[in-house]
């Protein structure tokens, strides 16, 4: 993949995970940005279909904020294109506004009122019209888990609660597209596990979501595809599953039995695409060289030999190794 490039091909979309039928909301080509004589984005172009959650990944000083700016209309790169639900993010800034929700990595809140004043606030300021503001603001409250809290003092809330609440103002506007710089940040692990669920409801709700987070494990459960960002350029990005397969092609599969099957291990190491087998008589793991297509050759040995198969399949993708192993560790 040519991440330098200014335009993306067809073919270039495919190999990166974006089938040719499908409708991409978010569209970065060849965006750069140059601070002093620090290069903060090099050229980078990624695309994120509609309904999706995209994982934005990298280490600090990657990149990550400064594209988020640039797609929340906050900052003009010296070169690119960037489009949301096709309106161009530099051209129509006013029209992106009113589209999408953007969630800082840093905000402030007003300490000095409630938290339905506070969202009550943002609804006038999105101009939702007063007979429509009250059940716009109890949707969100009972979306983001805060109904509870709708009387109480924004200076009385925890860090992870005011974080909560910008997420629910953040939502006020019924955007199309959200954009959230690392939203989970200062939340406790109950909180972050209710993020997720949260995060899903609302791709069930139709809401593409482009997330930034350095926690890579809340990324893997939740995210329908990656980009992988360091030193400006984007090295990576399509489903974790694509990447994978790009960067391992092999397959590590695991195998449980129902009983005792010792003979598995040597049925196995007799296919030719087959190595490293370890395991005991219950279950087994292996590496698959081969084509996919061709995985029912395995299967096909283990069953003529009558093995008791219970589950068969691929183990789970690694989103921190496949990040390791794209990235080297380089700063700005």
């Amino acid at each position: 993949m040519e991440s330098e490039s200014g335009t993306l091909s067809d073919t270039q979309k495919e190999e990166d995970g974006a089938e040719a039928t499908s409708s991409p909301i978010v569209t970065v080509e060849g965006l750069r940005m140059v601070f002093d004589e620090t290069v903060a984005l090099d050229g980078i172009s990624f695309t994120i279909d509609e309904g999706q959650i995209f994982g934005f990944i990298g280490p600090n000083g990657a990149g990550k904020t400064t594209t988020i700016k640039i797609l929340s209309t906050l900052l003009e790169p010296n070169a690119g294109v960037a489009t949301i639900d096709g309106l161009d993010v530099f051209e129509q800034p006013h029209e992106v506004r009113r589209i999408i929700g953007y969630m800082p990595d840093e905000f402030g809140v007003y300490e000095g009122i409630t938290v339905w004043e506070y969202l009550d606030f943002f609804a006038g300021a999105f101009r939702i019209p007063r007979r429509q503001s009250r059940a716009v603001i109890d949707g969100v409250l009972q979306l983001t888990d805060l109904e509870e809290l709708r009387g109480r003092m924004v200076s009385s809330l925890s860090k992870g609660m005011k974080q909560r609440l910008c997420l629910a103002k953040t939502l006020i506007h019924d955007p199309k597209v959200l954009i959230l710089d690392e939203p989970a940040s200062a939340m406790d692990p109950r909180a972050r596990i209710e993020m997720r669920a949260l995060l899903k409801e609302l791709r069930e709700m139709g809401k593409t979501v482009l997330i930034s987070s350095h926690i890579l494990t809340e990324l893997s459960d939740v995210c329908d595809s990656v980009g992988i960002i360091e030193k400006g350029k984007i090295l990576e990005w399509g489903t974790v599953e694509k990447i994978t397969n790009k960067l391992q092609p092999s397959r590590h599969v695991h195998v449980t039995f129902h009983r005792e099957f010792p003979e598995a291990s040597e049925i196995l190491a007799a296919h030719p695409q087959v190595r490293e087998v370890a395991g005991n008589g219950r279950e087994i793991r292996f590496e698959y060289l081969g084509d996919p297509e061709r995985f029912h050759t395995v299967v096909k040995l283990l069953i003529e030999r009558e093995a008791p198969i219970v589950t068969i399949g691929r183990e789970a993708t690694d989103l921190e190794r496949v990040f390791l192993e794209v990235t080297r560790g380089e700063l700005q």
